[in-house]
């Protein structure tokens, strides 16, 4: 598929290689979540490795990730089932293959974490189990009760700054793939004390997380602005699925507050969700209740906040043991006493949130991308694992399996090349400046975030998807030309080119399937068993603005 997304340049800024800074590492990591810093740790020592982050390393989606990271780890739960719930609520399109080889390592993968200085949660000496929404077993390891990714990052960066052979270059923003001849060969960077620099490298791990801020309501950090997304599509390479976004069915609805996850783990352990008339309405809409997937239960606080013309619904944990939920939720526990609520008394007002890009750039088993000299790892990538719809607490196990699987890879790569000889590859990209109007960033973005909230959020239809596809064209015809000086400048133009490759997919897909839920089409439809590529339609050398 061509998606007929405009594109006016190859880059977002224009830059000669002989007026930058040059900088040279064996790999390059755009991307210090819990993908990118596991991809760094499995680089051999010989090899010099450059992290690249937008942010602080300790900020990214891993970091807040509460629920746990799922794994087989009792006698009693078996691989097979954890593969038979992957597949169930991955609706028919995960890739069987790459779930039976994620789930198979994930004990491996988990038991490294412990060896790293991982220190999960326990009873009697044995790593704790929790149960989550779609899970058939307890198999959900924890720490710190609900902030497993706190304590999993803070022993993978701790590590990671231990090796030698790490860089980590924080508060850097990577504006661009840099390619020659159908090969990344480094990106294009910037930050406050360096300005702009390029980075050449023999290889470029993709690891720059997901997409959330896109909507309105979502879970994400500020820097989760589909980055690694638009460049991928900038630089040609396919991407597909971009319609799934998961929307996470609870999230704390305060006025005039940041928007928080409220963990899975919470129905795992017995919570109810009431409707504003205080009744309890999952088992209406699914045998499971509030232990059904993700997909199911987002859908059905939308049907009933509709029914019920409320702006959320409430999680109730009344009924549950106090001292065992503040014990288990001691993180949930301290953010709602700071709105004054009670976990153990109060009604807990939430709402869906959008939470977890499934689509992104289409990578093999080993993170191998469409574009020779790029790997994915992580929530930039689609391995086929989620399907239409992730299963709780498999994002960290992914990115576990894949960063490792992705070193693996380039560290073959580069002994099979030998020893590389340093060089500058003729690149460098034009970027005329027109005299143009200001943008005001902040409205646009905010624009673009309530567009995408109300047309691609939980519940789509064709008119809504065709109000959406004109309004956001019509803003990338005056943004997408515009030449930025700062990152957020480069996050919008990122936003705007990621909002329209999801929306065309979500108007191809004439269907419901996981968390892509279509009113006008709301049987899933045999014929859609199937994934939806996109790239973009020039090849490299044929855009404007790339100059060799």
């Amino acid at each position: 598929m061509t998606t007929p997304l405009p594109l006016p340049r190859r880059y977002l800024v224009g830059f000669d290689p002989r007026e930058l800074p040059h900088h040279f590492a064996d790999v390059v990591i755009v991307g210090g979540g819990i993908a990118g810093l596991r991809a760094a740790l499995g680089v051999p020592a010989s090899a010099r490795v450059l992290v690249v982050t937008k942010d602080e390393v300790r900020e990214s989606n891993s970091s807040y990730a509460q629920g746990g990271i799922a794994g087989v780890m009792d006698p009693e739960d078996r691989v097979e089932d954890h593969i038979a719930d992957t597949l169930s609520a991955g609706k028919d399109l995960c890739d069987p293959q790459v779930v039976d080889v994620v789930v198979r390592e994930a004990p491996e993968r988990i038991r490294e974490l412990m060896e790293l200085g991982t220190h999960f949660d326990t009873v009697d000496g044995q790593v704790a189990l929790g149960r989550e929404g779609g899970h058939s077993h307890a198999r959900i390891v924890h720490a710190l009760g609900d902030e497993t990714g706190r304590e999993i990052m803070r022993a993978i960066i701790s590590q990671a700054r231990a090796r030698k052979n790490v860089r980590i270059w924080q508060n850097c923003t990577t504006i661009d793939l840099l390619t020659l001849d159908g090969r990344c060969r480094g990106v294009l960077v910037w930050d406050k004390r360096r300005g702009f620099a390029l980075v050449w490298a023999r290889a470029v791990v993709l690891a720059t997380g997901g997409a959330g801020q896109i909507f309105r309501e979502t879970t994400n950090p500020s820097i989760a602005t589909a980055d690694g997304h638009a460049m991928a599509y900038r630089a040609g390479v396919e991407l597909r699925d971009m319609e799934f976004m998961q929307f996470h069915p609870t999230v704390l609805y305060m006025a005039g507050s940041a928007r928080h996850l409220l963990t899975e783990a919470l129905r795992g352990e017995g919570a109810h969700l009431l409707d504003c008339d205080g009744r309890r309405f999952m088992p209406d809409y699914d045998p499971r209740a509030e232990l059904a997937p993700r997909d199911v239960v987002s859908q059905a606080i939308a049907s009933q906040m509709a029914k019920t013309r409320h702006p959320n619904v409430y999680l109730d944990l009344s009924h549950l043991d106090p001292d065992l939920i503040r014990g288990r939720f001691p993180g949930i526990d301290r953010l709602c006493r700071g709105f004054d609520l009670d976990i153990t008394r109060d009604l807990i007002p939430v709402c869906p949130g959008a939470h977890y890009m499934i689509g992104g750039v289409t990578v093999d088993d080993r993170g191998r991308s469409s574009l020779d000299g790029l790997w994915a790892a992580g929530e930039v990538s689609s391995t086929g694992l989620h399907g239409a719809n992730r299963l709780a607490s498999n994002s960290l196990l992914e990115g576990l399996v894949f960063g490792a699987r992705v070193a693996e890879d380039v560290a073959a790569r580069l002994e099979a090349e030998g020893p590389w000889q340093l060089e500058v590859p003729p690149i460098a990209a034009a970027a005329p400046r027109e005299r143009r109007p200001a943008i005001d960033l902040v409205d646009l973005r905010e624009s673009l975030r309530s567009l995408m909230w109300r047309r691609m959020g939980i519940t789509r239809d064709a008119s809504g998807l065709a109000e959406a596809a004109q309004q956001v064209d019509r803003w990338c015809r005056y943004v997408l030309p515009h030449v930025f000086d700062d990152p957020a400048g480069w996050a919008v133009q990122n936003m705007l080119t990621t909002a329209r490759l999801m929306i065309a997919a979500a108007a191809e897909r004439t269907e419901s399937r996981g968390v892509h839920y279509r009113s006008d089409f709301p049987a899933t439809d045999p014929a859609w068993l199937r994934h939806i590529p996109q790239r973009a339609a020039e090849s490299l050398a044929e855009r404007p603005g790339a100059v060799r």
